[in-house]
């Protein structure tokens, strides 16, 4: 017996060497065939392109294995392939030639913005339109009740969190009475945000006749590993001429009735006018990507109520490569002659915006940042005071909200700019979240915004140059540590 226990050894040592051998060429095969996958899909992301290079050649199998869930963008692939089948939902829309503004009545800024934003959101500014800022929760959810209840022919509704508490079981269940009385609707929700909604909560639904519907995943297996690919967009369409849009879910905690959170803090728009059109527009995109089903042109009507505001919808995704709002914001910060305000609940920035904001504040423009503080995402906050540093150097003045969940995602410029949207002031909102906004030309509604910023300031925190760099060692090595992670915050 103890002669032959050394060669069992060795027979098990050759053979674990085999197996050994075997999954390292393995590895590195898939290394291989990995890598110009990484080279040709992220050209524009060197920083990226690096990251993903390093991380499947040391780690093969989950490196490769993290890229395959994490790097492939099917959904673009997706989008471009009914692109090229020739599926244009905007030639159902009708003519919005009468509604287009007129440049003469706008100042050089928001000329040259305009001319941004029609070129990178491919949609046209129009007049015509009613805005109403809605920074209440319990205000605009009486207000898409409200709609909700007055529809006679269409309800489409699309979010990223719709929670079966008692606010989403709540506008479920006036859903179901709309559907029973034969208003088509139509509801799209994320299904990693809605993760919470169920075959339970979802089957009065169904069984009323609601069309319900996930946006990504996708219909199959190979898409449903696509699971960084968000929509993030909040949307509600009353029979085509009434919308809402903007930073609020649906979900208790939006009404102050969570005990973490305690008062959020929001700003959503309801719109009226040809923007309508073009937020409708969106939804049948989304709504063909989920379902296959192509909205028809009476879902597009012409515009009734008609208002005096100059107004565009703006929508951004990964299923296209501009980085629409990446592009927008960073114009517009670029181009401020008196002052840039931004509120945003996640600021985890790329190093152009980062630049844009020092650029802003160094040439004397008065640069404020409003953030959410203590009740936000620990490592969300933590990644974003990492940037902190060089800009309060170059004289942003850098706020943090105190009194509960801050959760506004907008940007206003020079007091007669305005973007307000689903959009926050990230990386994962500008490149990896399919999101919609409003741009706003017009100077009463950018007055509004500065005025709300003002009363958000009574409840922040500004954060003191000097004090801050007075912080501990520990507190740097965190926020290093959390701002590696930016690209997925």
């Amino acid at each position: 017996m103890l002669l032959r226990c050394p060669t069992f050894i060795f027979i098990d040592d050759l053979r674990m060497q085999t197996i050994l051998a075997v999954v390292t060429v393995v590895g590195y095969i898939l290394t291989l065939s990995l890598l110009p996958v990484v080279l040709l899909t992220r050209k524009r992301e060197p920083v990226a392109t690096v990251a993903w290079v390093m991380a499947i050649t040391t780690m093969p199998y989950l490196g490769a294995f993290l890229f395959v869930v994490f790097g492939i963008n099917r959904v673009k692939l997706r989008v471009l392939g009914r692109r090229a089948a020739g599926i244009n939902i905007s030639r159902i829309l009708p003519g919005l030639a009468g509604h287009r503004v007129a440049e003469d009545g706008l100042n050089q800024l928001q000329k040259d913005l305009l001319r941004v934003a029609e070129r990178v959101g491919r949609s046209r500014a129009t007049v015509d339109n009613r805005v109403q800022l809605l920074t209440d929760a319990r205000q605009t959810f009486d207000e898409i009740e409200s709609a909700i209840a007055s529809a006679r022919s269409s309800i489409h509704l699309e979010y990223y969190i719709w929670q079966p508490d008692r606010l989403g079981t709540e506008i479920r269940d006036r859903l179901i009475r709309k559907a029973r009385e034969g208003v088509k609707v139509r509801f799209l929700y994320d299904a990693i945000g809605s993760g919470r909604l169920t075959k339970r909560f979802l089957t009065p639904m169904r069984d009323a006749g609601i069309q319900v519907a996930t946006f990504v995943p996708g219909q199959s297996l190979r898409e449903r590993w696509s699971i960084n690919l968000r929509s993030h967009r909040k949307i509600v369409i009353v029979d085509g001429g009434i919308g809402f849009t903007g930073g609020m879910n649906v979900g208790d905690e939006y009404l102050g009735e969570d005990p973490f959170f305690g008062q959020w803090r929001d700003t959503h728009l309801r719109l009226q006018g040809p923007t309508v059109l073009q937020l409708q527009e969106v939804f049948a995109t989304d709504w063909h990507y989920a379902t296959g089903e192509e909205l028809s042109r009476s879902d597009f009507p012409l515009p009734v109520d008609l208002g005096g505001d100059c107004a565009q919808v703006i929508a951004g995704g990964p299923d296209t490569a501009e980085g629409e709002f990446h592009a927008l914001m960073f114009a517009a910060i670029t181009r401020a002659e008196r002052e840039v305000t931004l509120a945003t609940s996640y600021f985890v920035p790329t190093p152009p915006l980062v630049t844009a904001l020092e650029a802003a504040a160094l040439r004397g423009i008065r640069t404020r940042v409003m953030l959410s503080g203590p009740k936000t995402y620990w490592g969300t906050r933590q990644a974003a005071r990492g940037y902190y540093d060089s800009l309060l150097a170059a004289g942003v003045e850098i706020y943090e909200y105190q009194a509960g969940q801050f959760h506004p995602k907008t940007l206003t410029v020079d007091g007669c700019w305005s973007l307000v949207g689903t959009a926050n002031f990230d990386v994962r909102s500008l490149f990896l979240n399919f999101e919609v906004g409003v741009v706003l030309y017009d100077i009463s509604l950018s007055e509004q915004l500065q005025h709300h910023f003002e009363n958000d300031i009574e409840s922040a925190r500004r954060i003191d140059p000097v004090r801050w760099s007075q912080r501990s060692t520990w507190e740097r090595l965190t926020e290093s540590f959390c701002m590696m992670f930016s690209p997925v915050l």
